[in-house]
């Protein structure tokens, strides 16, 4: 999960997730011969810790336009990292820009709310109906699905609903004909929300209408900006800004909260605008352009992309273009499998996101205008989570995307003014947030996945370049004395596994490359691991600059900024994904090995244990599949020789944590991470270690699905007596041909083919 480093401020929230009852999910075939975006539900992760949204967007686009339920409270935001929980009873408005599942807020971008009759100026108190521009709702008129999202404001009577391009927020509200029609424009608030986020704000409305602006934050990014450009389609019948804050002046004006500004332009830290439309006999339309690099930009790109006010045209493009998206795998299976598979690919598709204008314009790092050439600029860059599975998935789904996303991070590596490979990116802006240098896994995987379009030598170089630059994350010590000393940096233990890891991949790539040199100096580091590892204790645990295993040590014990990232040692010490045999062999042989595997998910542990850090969930005893450090180690029992104690795992996990509900994702989706593990366990395979070219072999979970490649190839996967009691595999076969072991090359995927299973309720003798 995306959280801040230790040395930025810390949230923590202990989450009382309600009972929410499980979701309609019948669908008609009808429907779903409409295509797979029908079966998508996007309420599922809105509740509890799953962090996403429900509203309207499209594959990888710049715009996120979803209701805002958020609570305005800097110390208590990270249930409100997506902008929305499921459970609140009020709407404050529709904002353009939102994370999908990650475990840090920000964004929240624009906030726009229709008002009928009076306007007030505050949100106010969710509690307190009419204490503010919010409004109560109810979920039965809320209508969720890929492209499209429509609510009634039930204290306003309005019906609101949005749909997406990819650069445009589309708005259609339907008013009371006996109410005037008022839009509502707040700058001011975003869903990470604290005195002095807002730097600057300027707000301006032009001849023709438009209403323009750009607004800076110290938010997660600091100095991000974020620009735009908004246009009705009815004239306006009057309109007032307001400047709302009320100690700092600007051009004289001092103003006490709520006076109103006369000026068609107005700068500020806190502003608003009103814009009046009096009675309407019809809807009004909203379109919204955002730009991260000008306001002329954004009104570029709302000339680009929004020349038609035909709403129901937009709505029935997005939708289409979910359709074409989703279809790069057919499968068959229940209603209800194939709403849960076909979401979490809906969640998959979500991210990176783009963050270029029109004409090629983005911004780098460095802060500075940039212009992509021959390519298009993506960021939202959760590197710490994605790498595992999310950005691999993509690699043999969507070459053609992940072509683009390589040559985003490598123009990001040629923009950094320390020239390093994004960490945790978005609009272009690095946050440093999580550890590793994880961009250099995604970027190898894709390159041993067949994926090019982008420079291998340029890669390789920036590659060396994040893996040795000193500074970061004591990488200094790291390369002389083969650890990461906790004594000079904290979170030392998990540091030194995942930089162990990493090291490996980029010898991967450069072994492909030819560079033997260059392998074999980092194949000689991504044995560091081995420092790590504790024989006495049996875990991996964090070192003293002396060479000493820091004390007092408690293998339970897990708090930010400590011996392990979002983890304890129980959870950290299968991770040497890179060499697993060797360490079973440290482990004390095969059996040793799988009793510690069972050990792990036997456990009874009392989940308050991890209260002060809340990504920690989806507890199985010590595993915890709501965050990303254990997600491999289910599949762990196939190397030592017992597939089918993988496979009773997987059945476990998959029915404890996802479920077709709000609350169905047992931690933060983060970036499409947990419903890329859910897709590959679901297919019967899963890349334990990224750029290995090899993927263990677990269960499938439905009977037949066919991977139209990014290569032209077809790879489907078929299983005979698949049902809730033929739990275990009996035969498995690859082309007709019989597989002994339970790993499948990457090549043979890629080649196209067929991989049946025959499944039985005991495991093998």
């Amino acid at each position: 999960m995306a959280r801040l480093k230790s040395s930025h401020y810390l949230l923590v929230a202990t989450l009382v997730v309600e009972s929410i009852p499980v979701l309609a999910m019948a669908q008609t075939v009808a429907l779903m011969d409409k295509g797979p975006a029908w079966t998508v539900d996007p309420r599922i992760g809105t509740g509890g810790a799953g962090h996403t949204y429900p509203g309207a967007t499209v594959p990888f686009g710049m715009i996120q336009l979803s209701p805002d339920t958020a609570m305005t409270d800097f110390h208590h935001s990270y249930a409100w990292a997506a902008g929305y929980q499921y459970n609140d009873p009020t709407i404050m408005g529709f904002s353009h820009t939102h994370f999908s599942g990650a475990g840090h807020s920000d964004l929240g971008d624009v906030l726009v709310m229709p008002v009928s009759g009076d306007v007030r100026l505050e949100p106010g108190d969710a509690a307190v109906p009419g204490s503010g521009y919010r409004s109560r709702f109810r979920h039965d008129t809320e209508v969720e699905r890929p492209g499209y999202y429509a609510v009634t404001l039930d204290d306003y009577n309005i019906r609101a609903e949005l749909t997406a391009s990819r650069r445009i927020g589309w708005h259609r509200y339907t008013f009371p004909k006996e109410k005037p029609a008022h839009l509502l424009l707040d700058v001011r608030p975003s869903i990470y929300d604290y005195p002095g986020k807002v730097l600057w704000t300027r707000l301006h409305v032009g001849n023709d209408g438009t209403v323009s602006g750009c607004r800076a934050t110290r938010g997660w990014a600091p100095g991000r900006v974020l620009c735009f450009a908004m246009r009705f389609s009815e004239p306006m019948v009057s309109r007032t800004l307001y400047n709302r804050e009320t100690q700092i002046p600007y051009r004289g004006f001092r103003g006490p909260g709520n006076q109103p500004v006369d000026h068609d332009a107005q700068n500020g830290r806190a502003l608003e605008g009103v814009f009046d439309f009096g009675h309407l006999n019809g809807p009004l339309l909203v379109k919204t352009a955002i730009s991260p690099v000008s306001e002329e930009n954004a009104i570029a790109n709302l000339e680009s992309e929004g020349q038609s006010w035909d709403f129901n045209a937009q709505q029935a493009a997005a939708l289409a273009e979910w359709n074409k998206t989703l279809s790069v795998i057919d499968i068959q299976g229940t209603t209800d499998q194939r709403t849960g598979f076909y979401t979490a690919l809906y969640h998959v598709m979500l991210a990176p996101t783009l963050s270029m204008d029109a004409n090629g314009d983005y911004i780098g790092p460095d802060y500075l205008r940039h212009r992509a050439d021959g390519f298009e600029f993506y960021s939202t860059w959760s590197t710490w989570d994605v790498y595992r599975a999310q950005q691999p998935l993509l690699a043999i789904l969507r070459p053609d995307m992940s072509s683009h996303f390589i040559r985003s991070l490598l123009a990001s590596q040629q923009n950094s003014p320390f020239g390093l490979l994004p960490v945790w990116a978005y609009q272009g802006l690095e946050t440093w947030c999580m550890i590793g240098y994880h961009a250099v896994p995604i970027i190898a995987d894709a390159y041993l996945a067949g994926v090019r379009g982008f420079d291998a030598d340029a890669a390789l170089k920036g590659m060396i370049r994040s893996a040795t630059y000193g500074p970061y994350g004591d990488l200094r010590d790291y390369m002389k004395m083969g650890y990461v000393p906790i004594d000079r940096e904290a979170e030392g233990a998990s540091k030194t596994l995942e930089y162990a890891y990493d090291d490996w991949t980029l010898a991967r790539m450069a072994h492909a490359m030819g560079k033997t040199d260059v392998a074999k100096t980092f194949e000689k580091r991504s044995e560091n691991w081995r420092q790590a590892w504790d024989p006495k204790t049996g875990f991996m645990r964090a070192r003293l600059s002396t060479g000493e295993f820091h004390v007092p040590f408690t293998a339970a014990a897990a708090a930010y900024g400590s011996d392990y990232t979002e983890g304890n040692a129980w959870q950290y010490s299968w991770y040497v994904p890179q060499n697993i045999p060797a360490l079973i062999d440290v482990m004390g042989g095969r059996q040793k090995f799988m009793a510690r595997i069972d050990e792990l998910f036997d456990a009874k542990v009392d989940p308050a244990i991890f209260k002060n850090v809340e990504d920690i969930s989806g507890l199985i005893g010590w595993y915890a599949h709501g965050n990303e450090p254990d997600h491999h180690v289910a599949y762990l029992y196939d190397y030592a020789g017992a597939p089918f104690k993988t496979q009773k795992r997987l059945t476990q996990i998959m029915e404890t944590q996802y479920a077709l509900r709000p609350d169905g994702l047992a931690g933060n989706d983060d970036l499409g991470q947990m419903s890329a593990w859910y897709l590959f366990t679901t297919l019967g395979f899963y890349p334990v270690a990224p750029a290995s070219q090899e993927y263990a072999i677990g269960r499938p979970f439905v009977s037949r699905a066919v991977l139209h490649l990014g290569n032209g190839h077809d790879f489907t996967v078929t299983a005979d007596n698949l049902d809730d009691k033929h739990l275990y595999v009996g035969q498995m076969t690859l082309n007709g041909h019989h597989l002994s072991r339970p790993f499948l090359h990457q090549q043979d995927v890629l080649n196209g083919g067929e991989l049946h299973f025959v499944m039985q309720t005991q495991p093998p003798a």
